[in-house]
């Protein structure tokens, strides 16, 4: 288990404590049952957020739960990507080309799920939920205060490619239409007959830090790499801005994306 996960569990016992509660009487105000908050405060289940904030409002923590939230959710997410997601969580901007599946920060639930469930060697249901639900926090970056610049290129092959079944489907362009409305964020399509681009080695990701540097991130059968260097990260930055005048525009991709929810 992760030491975040201890470390929280140990600090709501401290305070759990301190206000004159026991387990059962602290599930029976914040509305979880007793194996869950026994669960929590010994590192074997990671605290949502709705967990915290009603422990938060109980114990009178003072924010001290709520400031290992971030942490509590970047160890659900898989190992290989927890060095990019300290990045991310304050990017300032964010553009990222995904050929073969809608881009992680624009996936609905089901499709998530979907995804995971599919994972080979198979993942328990424990770490399905888990990275589920790391992944839909993740989307808080969509609508952040302050607003970060985001850019995500689709391939059209990976909006046509059934993950999970039509209704899945269905509800994940709709989603789509919806985020792409969103006045910091532009989604946009490569058509499947757009011949030679440079986007044929594989997706990747340009990334703005709140210091103004920029990073790469590149991912491939789970295992994924933050790239430093300025001459690598240059080409990629070079790259993301032709496949971004070779694809759809935003309004052609909505269109698009339109008559695949028509077609369902």
């Amino acid at each position: 288990m992760p030491g975040v996960w201890s470390a929280y569990g140990v600090l709501l016992q401290y305070l759990r404590k301190r206000a004159g509660l026991n387990q059962q009487q602290l599930g029976d105000a914040i509305g979880y049952s007793l194996e869950q908050v026994a669960s929590v405060e010994q590192g074997r289940r990671p605290a949502k957020a709705a967990f915290t904030v009603a422990a938060e409002r109980v114990l009178e923590a003072g924010g001290v739960l709520d400031t290992l939230q971030g942490e509590v959710d970047r160890a659900k997410l898989p190992k290989f990507f927890r060095n990019f997601a300290l990045f991310e969580v304050e990017a300032v901007s964010r553009f990222e080309y995904e050929p073969l599946l809608v881009s992680g920060l624009l996936q609905t639930e089901a499709y998530a799920r979907a995804l995971f469930a599919g994972h080979c060697p198979p993942l328990s249901q424990g770490i399905i939920d888990q990275h589920t639900e790391a992944r839909l926090s993740r989307q808080k970056l969509l609508t952040r205060v302050p607003l970060a610049e985001l850019s995500f290129i689709i391939g059209e092959e990976a909006l046509r490619n059934p993950v999970g079944d039509r209704d899945i489907m269905r509800e994940q362009w709709q989603h789509l239409l919806k985020v792409g409305a969103l006045r910091n964020v532009e989604v946009q399509v490569m058509p499947a007959a757009c011949g030679l681009h440079s986007g044929l080695n594989g997706p990747f990701v340009v990334l703005e830090t709140k210091e103004h540097k920029h990073l790469g991130y590149i991912e491939s059968q789970d295992v994924g790499c933050v790239v430093h260097d300025p001459t690598e990260v240059s080409a990629f930055g070079l790259r993301y801005g032709k496949l971004r005048s070779q694809a759809l525009n935003g309004v052609e991709s909505a269109r698009l994306i339109e008559r695949l929810v028509g077609e369902t």
